[in-house]
């Protein structure tokens, strides 16, 4: 890959991360799920402030196959303050010495497996925690960020704008990603059991939908698709009606909120991480468009339902911004055209 981040965005993370320096000085920090999306923004970002402040601190990554990314993105190869750890996440072998911080964020949203095989989804989940969680107590980690999901709060109802922390899921779990959703609650169940025995600091971070450099393409996520759809030069194809609402943070804002909550969020504290900013899938699918130059025809394939709300996915992110002081810097717009810019790039 020679697609680099954007210089304007790690000048943004840099400075909005600057007050968390102290805290991060001369730690070794420990991350599950560091070659996906948000592992690589977190890789990006950590050697980013550990540089440019000399904090002396270091970043284990477990990986599956790490060789396998780092072929892929060699210039992680050259950042020595990171090392890589072989192994699954529901059965790795603990590295050696004691570690101050773990974020746990493996297990990415994966319909594929949701659908036709949800109990070994549930299980990769649901485990993979469990592991985190005894590595964290045998590490003597004083803190952990357990990255969890929107889909905790189960299908949000169409007449709720945004679905804040305190909302309580009594519909159950339906839809695609069902399995992922019950593993990720019944992850931070397990979470909250292991914070209430005092061994260890648990903070939590319920993520919606994001965008920016690095995101995967042809994944079952609309966005992803319609860039795809634009790069191939193919029409924008709405597989619904194009009334569901969605939302989407910037991969910067994503990580300067993840590094923020892990530092400064509240043990036994779970914060929505995401924009309030919703679109429609046929909006979004406008901007996308335009973003290109309005090279695709759209095709939305269902008619809308008559007197039926739209189905919703936007978080409130009102205790964040409140508690934390935290930001979103990036609107929508300025989000898709960061996005399209960098696949762009040659």
């Amino acid at each position: 890959m020679n697609k680099e981040i954007f210089r304007e965005d790690l000048a943004d993370i840099l400075q909005r991360l600057t007050p968390l320096q102290d805290k991060l000085r001369g730690k070794r920090i420990f991350l599950s799920g560091g070659t996906g999306f948000f592992g690589k923004w977190l890789l990006e970002s950590f050697v980013l402030i550990n540089r440019q402040y000399a904090l002396g601190a270091t970043l284990t990554v477990l990986s599956r196959n790490p060789e396998k990314f780092l072929s892929e993105y060699p210039k992680f190869r050259d950042f020595q303050e990171i090392s890589f750890v072989k192994g699954d996440i529901r059965n790795f072998t603990f590295p050696a010495g004691n570690f101050d911080y773990v974020i746990h964020a493996a297990t990415e949203v994966n319909l594929k497996m949701d659908q036709e095989h949800p109990e070994e989804m549930y299980s990769v989940i649901l485990e993979g925690t469990r592991r985190i969680l005894d590595f964290t107590a045998t590490s003597g980690a004083g803190k952990m960020l357990f990255i969890s999901s929107g889909a905790v709060y189960g299908t949000q109802p169409p007449e709720l704008a945004n679905i804040s922390e305190d909302f309580m899921n009594t519909s159950g779990f339906e839809g695609p990603e069902s399995a992922y959703g019950r593993g990720k609650l019944h992850s931070e169940r397990l979470c909250l059991e292991y914070a209430a025995m005092d061994r260890f600091y648990i903070t939590i971070a319920r993520c919606f939908a994001f965008a920016g450099p690095y995101q995967p393409l042809n994944t079952h996520l609309a966005l992803s698709n319609f860039i795809s759809d634009c790069l191939e030069k193919r029409p924008i194809t709405i597989r619904g009606d194009g009334t569901a609402l969605r939302s989407y943070m910037y991969a910067a804002d994503l990580a300067v909120w993840l590094w923020t909550i892990l530092v400064k969020g509240l043990n036994d504290r779970a914060y929505n991480v995401g924009s309030e900013q919703a679109i429609s899938i046929a909006g979004l699918a406008a901007e996308v468009n335009r973003c290109f130059g309005n090279c695709s025809e759209i095709q939305i394939l269902q008619p809308p339902l008559e007197n039926v709300l739209p189905s919703r996915y936007v978080p409130s992110t009102g205790r964040a911004r409140k508690e934390l002081n935290l930001t979103m810097n990036f609107p929508l717009s300025q989000t898709l055209e960061k996005t399209i810019r960098w696949y762009l790039q040659t």
